[in-house]
């Protein structure tokens, strides 16, 4: 766990300061435009190719020394942001330039994440993958907690030009002390197993590998149309949160920073009860019962939101989830699948999973912009029916998305219980280890 710990501490100081880098260019960008589709259009550029590169970086992942790799994808992260702060100081950075960096950035994620997951479970037991996702949760909560404040401290001390400088500075030294941690440390590949000879081919096959594996197990493939589900949802209103805000508070920064550190403490909160308690004996109720919940508490409720304390509480509850859920069902995943094979099965798995999410971030731009808000400003259509929820004027509309979006999320994860597939996928498949189980019939 050492070693493992190490790795978190390196990540919490990359996140921190991509995420104040990234704070700081949602104001930027919004200032520029005024419009909601800016964000979320930067939002499809970051997510896009990581989804849509995964199988790719999958076969390749479980080819590659996982070490090398975890470093070359938070280098790159890195190099585009001094390429932005490149930009930025002649004054001629533009809002394409800040697409095309996540748009680079989000290549290289596509091996970040496969490549962290199967590390996991070749640095410590299996008894302790629930812990481990809530300290990576952690982790990366602990940078969200600082990264808003830090972010719009730096932004109101030195001005806005001077502090979005200061920020990516800041964010280089960031990345540079993760890569170091990781050069430190010994991260072990994993023996071969059955499952992975007979994985072996060109790379087109093994990148089609996972994709084979999850459709061959039907509860694995149900758990990934849940969140299939659930991620065109979600985001068709959290994509507007940060427009939302905005909108209603007058581009007030310390607004949006501090629902956004309140959203970290809450996901502080969850990875750090889900590394001490280990999460549900029954990881499938902290799946779909924690959807459940968090499209109540969250979304939904963050829509309903007039002011600061309840769009606080609202943040802090969908965050606080947030590591159960995602915990929960990568403990499920990391048991069921053998290490070897993990990259490929993880990516194919991250793609199904997440391939709505950039149609989201494509479709709430312009709703929320040609729809919604219209239609719940003065004379709109939806005015007489939705104002006494959420209000008129700039941001209901995008307030009403939150609420209708997050609402039809927790019925998804309450549907989920209906599918004995799904439901009882922990004791229908078998443990990579050969631990007993029930065998799924065809």
């Amino acid at each position: 766990m050492r070693a493992f710990t190490l790795v978190c501490v390196g990540q919490t100081f990359s996140l921190l300061g991509t995420g104040m880098t990234g704070f700081a260019l949602v104001i930027w960008a919004y200032l520029q435009t005024g419009e909601a589709t800016t964000l979320t259009l930067a939002a499809l550029f970051r997510f896009a190719p990581t989804v849509l590169f995964s199988p790719l970086a999958g076969a390749l992942v479980d080819r590659w020394n996982r070490k090398l790799t975890m470093m070359l994808s938070d280098l790159a992260a890195g190099i585009a942001t001094v390429v932005l702060l490149l930009l930025f100081l002649p004054g001629a950075l533009q809002v394409w330039h800040w697409y095309v960096a996540g748009a680079v950035s989000g290549v290289f994620d596509a091996f970040q994440w496969p490549a962290y997951s199967a590390a996991v479970s070749t640095m410590i037991p299996k008894a302790q993958y629930g812990r481990a996702s809530g300290m990576l949760s952690a982790a990366q909560s602990v940078s969200g907690v600082f990264a808003p404040v830090f972010a719009a401290t730096l932004l109101g001390l030195f001005g806005f030009t001077a502090g979005l400088k200061v920020v990516m500075a800041i964010d280089i030294v960031t990345f540079l002390s993760a890569i170091a941690i990781l050069l430190a440390i010994h991260i072990p590949q994993p023996a071969v197993s059955e499952t992975g000879k007979k994985a072996r081919g060109s790379l087109l096959a093994e990148s089609a590998y996972g994709f084979r594996y999850i459709a061959a197990r039907r509860s694995l493939l149900g758990l990934q149309l849940v969140f299939f589900l659930v991620n065109l949802l979600f985001p068709l209103g959290f994509a507007v949160l940060a427009p939302m805000l905005l909108a209603r508070t007058g581009n007030d920064p310390l607004t949006l920073g501090a629902v956004n550190s309140a959203a970290a403490v809450g996901g502080v909160a969850g990875g750090i009860g889900l590394s001490v308690w280990g999460g549900p004996k029954r990881r499938v109720h902290g799946v779909l019962g924690g959807m459940a919940v968090a499209g109540i508490l969250g979304p939904f409720l963050m829509g309903l939101g007039r002011g600061l304390p309840v769009w606080a509480v609202a943040a802090f509850f969908s965050s606080f989830l947030l590591p159960f859920i995602n915990g929960s069902n990568q403990a499920i995943w990391q048991a069921k699948v053998a290490p070897d094979v993990q990259g490929k099965v993880f990516a194919a798995r991250r793609l199904i999973a997440q391939i709505t999410s950039p149609v989201a971030f494509a479709l709430a731009g312009p709703l929320a912009d040609r729809v919604f808000e219209p239609a719940m400003r003065d004379g709109g259509a939806g005015v007489l029916v939705f104002g006494p929820l959420v209000g008129t004027g700039p941001g209901a509309g995008m307030a009403l998305m939150l609420v209708l979006f997050g609402l039809c999320g927790a019925i998804v994860g309450v549907l989920g219980y209906t599918v004995r597939a799904v439901r009882d996928a922990e004791t229908i498949l078998p443990d990579h280890d050969g631990a007993a189980a029930k065998t799924e019939t065809p």
